[in-house]
């Protein structure tokens, strides 16, 4: 018994040495999305509680949804004195944008990690994948998005069947609204209610647009499709903004989400957990948000000489749960919009030497 305690005492004692007191890690975080988006603001949020609980600086940097800036907020770290750059840069593959800022970024001394949304099959065929072409590229953190979209449509069907939403002809009649046609994890969630739909011969999918994530583009698309498609009663949208505007639009003509129409959403806003909870939001999954800060526990490794390589180079996990009334309620009294209760430390494995794989994901939070 003596001999046991004595080695886990080792142990941690040899963690502790590991984790410091060496100066704190920095990382910069160039975050697509708008400084108001609920998802990117959440997001950021997430991986700030990461980096106070494992001792690590980030900055964070918004995009505002505009590539370029993007483009132009890369330029601008690189372009700082070397004292002066992260020792990490997070970014995601938005709107095709990860090839660009792996080039602007090489030669910087800069290391790159991209998680949310990894590179297109197309740009890896040119590129490779991390350590190779760009050898500063050291590696990929994204959610598994299929499962969103396959979640989500699964659950939105299964309600039509419920509400005996069939249209004269028997079948189930939906409309998709995707988020882009360029971003891997839209193109992903689309697949996810492509195979949702192929296992229900009784719906028929008339048309997908893409509305860009919006809202405002979601209300505008959405009137023109309710006139061209009449016997549509089901709604997937590729996330929760986009089905909050397909909601206004059939509020505006005298509808009821979730009695006349149902919709289903990913991503886990207030307003979605709300929507949820109120029976307004038929379907909703969400838990990608915290790729960013579950990158910075795979940075904090690296650093500390703990390579994520075992694991692979290039990770997609499943980091979604089917938001359930319930569960909707639960997530918002554990978190609200705040992280700092959870303690990232518990996932490290420099931290903790028996871990022996990562598991990320949002259920366990939820117990």
């Amino acid at each position: 018994m003596l001999h046991n305690t004595l080695i886990r005492c080792l142990l941690w004692a040899w963690a502790l040495l590991l984790a410091g007191p060496a100066s704190a890690v920095s990382v910069a975080f160039i975050n697509p999305g708008k400084s108001d988006e609920a998802y990117w603001v959440a997001s950021a949020q997430a991986m700030q509680a990461a980096a106070t609980s494992l001792g690590m600086q980030l900055e964070v940097q918004y995009a505002e949804r505009d590539h370029l800036r993007a483009f132009e907020l890369a330029r601008a770290i690189v372009a700082r004195p070397v004292a002066q750059r992260p020792d990490y840069v997070v970014f995601s593959n938005d709107h095709a944008t990860g090839a660009e800022l792996l080039r602007l970024f090489d030669g910087s001394g800069i290391k790159c990690f991209v998680a949310f949304s990894r590179l297109a099959p197309t740009e890896e065929a040119q590129l490779g994948g991390p350590r190779q072409h760009y050898k500063n590229w050291i590696g990929t953190l994204e959610p598994l998005a299929e499962e969103a979209g396959y979640l989500t449509g699964k659950a939105l069907i299964e309600q039509g069947r419920r509400a005996r939403a069939q249209a004269p002809d028997g079948k189930l009649h939906l409309l998709a609204l995707g988020g882009d046609r360029s971003t891997p994890s839209s193109v992903r969630r689309n697949d996810g209610l492509q195979r949702a739909l192929a296992e229900a011969k009784d719906v028929v999918l008339e048309q997908t647009v893409y509305a860009g994530w919006t809202r405002e583009k979601a209300a505008e698309q959405s009137a023109w499709l309710y006139d061209r498609y009449p016997a549509a009663r089901l709604v997937w949208a590729g996330n929760d903004l986009m089905a909050f505007g397909a909601m206004q639009t059939l509020e505006q003509r005298g509808g009821q989400p979730g009695k006349s129409m149902w919709f289903s959403g990913i991503n886990t806003s207030v307003e979605a957990m709300q929507a949820v909870s109120s029976g307004r939001l038929t379907a909703l999954a969400g838990g990608h948000f915290m790729a960013g800060a579950w990158a910075l526990v795979m940075l904090y490794d690296y650093d500390r000489g703990h390579d994520f390589i075992d694991e692979g180079l290039q990770l997609e996990r499943s980091m979604f749960v089917l938001f359930t009334p319930a569960m909707a309620e639960k997530f918002e009294a554990r978190f609200g919009e705040r992280y700092d209760s959870i303690d990232f430390r518990q996932y490290s494995k420099v931290l903790n030497p028996k871990l022996k794989r990562y598991t990320f994901g949002l259920a366990p939070l939820l117990r």
